[in-house]
């Protein structure tokens, strides 16, 4: 008999159609396979949990965090559902007495090759993929890959093995320590959620092993040294290997479709995936789901919580004990005390330190900046800027 092997992804309502793509893709693998969802949100209460394809679905109040509630409201949407994947982990492991454990970002499709990464773990307590195996040659390459990677993380953490003893344990811990206190999107402050801890990883933990093999975690990011091939029908090989699994990041925003446009081939058989992974999401729910408000993304009055709500509730002990409940916004609330108090203006009249609320503003700015850099409008001004300067 077979072992049994965990995969897992952390999601919030609006990605269950991804997830249920991701997990229909696992199961068709042949190998002897569970697979669990973290939900960071509330299941939709007119579906009902038993029909998902996931054998469990673990809510992120379920987690052993303490003063969850006050936890939860210092993240945003994206650091939360980061930050609980050691926990996430470590909460498999417990429950189902597990040896070894595969992390996948909900926006991902296993191809093939997943026994292979099963019995890597034989060898290995720790799997990691980095974002790029060769150095890029274009100036653009480097500005778009390999900076990218400086800011963000050498490793892409849409991906992660564990293997639940020994140096595999010890990792997780140290893990799930640092997500718990320092799962931030900061990168001005040397933090990108959980990815920029991976990187000191490989000199922490000597049983790692880095996955270089083309075909393991295939996305824009790394498609100018990857070569698609085939089909399909057949199978889709990268550099003539076949493709293990195929990430989809920056799908919902539109940077998926204009980085493939950008860095694969006119005809490459990546559009092809990208056509019939818009018609999987679509068969899951995607329409009925995809524009699903997380529970957490707002006050329980509705309005949206912004990131300088969350700074300065994290930021400050005083606030956390006085309203342990910061969604609520009724009566004496974090909600009310905020509207009241400007901020970098304590509720004694004293000034705080409000240089983590502008650090937040910056970072909103530079994210904006970078979204108008990607943009087809910016590329022509550009073009045609050089062909002014030529002329000159």
């Amino acid at each position: 008999m077979s072992e049994t092997t965990h995969l897992f992804t952390s999601i919030t309502a609006n990605y269950l159609p991804k997830a249920r793509v991701l997990a229909h893709s696992a199961k068709r693998q042949g190998a002897d396979i569970r697979f669990h969802v973290l939900l960071c949100d509330d299941y939709p209460a007119d579906m009902e949990r038993a029909t998902e394809p996931f054998d469990s679905i673990i809510d992120v109040e379920e987690l052993p965090i303490p003063d969850v509630e006050s936890w939860l409201f210092g993240h945003t949407v994206v650091e939360m559902c980061t930050a609980v994947k050691a926990m996430g982990f470590l909460e498999i492991i417990r429950r189902c007495s597990a040896e070894k454990i595969f992390y996948f970002d909900p926006d991902i499709v296993i191809m093939s090759g997943l026994e292979g990464l099963i019995d890597r773990l034989d060898r290995h307590s720790i799997l990691l993929t980095p974002h790029q195996i060769t150095p890029e040659q274009s100036q653009d390459a480097v500005i778009d890959n390999e900076i990218c990677s400086l800011k963000h993380g050498v490793f892409n953490l849409g991906f992660l093995g564990v293997r639940a003893r020994g140096e595999g344990l010890q990792f997780l811990n140290w893990w799930a320590e640092r997500l718990r206190y320092f799962c931030h999107d900061d990168i001005a402050g040397g933090l990108f959620t959980d990815q920029r801890w991976i990187d000191l990883a490989p000199a922490f933990f000597a049983d790692l092993h880095v996955l270089r093999e083309p075909g393991y975690n295939v996305a824009t990011w790394n498609l100018t040294h990857r070569k698609a091939a085939g089909s399909l029908e057949r199978g889709i090989t990268i550099n003539d290997e076949p493709l293990s699994f195929y990430h989809f990041s920056g799908f919902d925003g539109g940077a998926q479709e204009i980085m493939l446009k950008k860095y694969a081939e006119r005809n490459s058989v990546l559009f092809d995936l990208r056509r019939w992974y818009i018609a999987e999401c679509e068969r899951m729910g995607q329409t009925e789901l995809g524009a699903c408000p997380c529970r957490y993304y707002a006050f329980d009055n509705g309005e949206p919580i912004t990131k300088a709500h969350r700074i300065l509730y994290r930021s400050r002990l005083d606030l956390q004990r006085a309203f342990p409940h910061p969604f609520q916004a009724a009566g004496e609330s974090y909600y009310h005390w905020y509207r009241g108090n400007a901020p970098g203006v304590s509720d004694t009249g004293e000034k705080t330190d409000d240089d983590a609320l502008i650090r937040a503003q910056l970072m909103d700015a530079r994210r904006e900046l970078e979204s108008i850099k990607r943009s087809r409008s910016w590329r022509l001004a550009r073009t045609l800027a050089s062909v002014f300067n030529a002329f000159r």
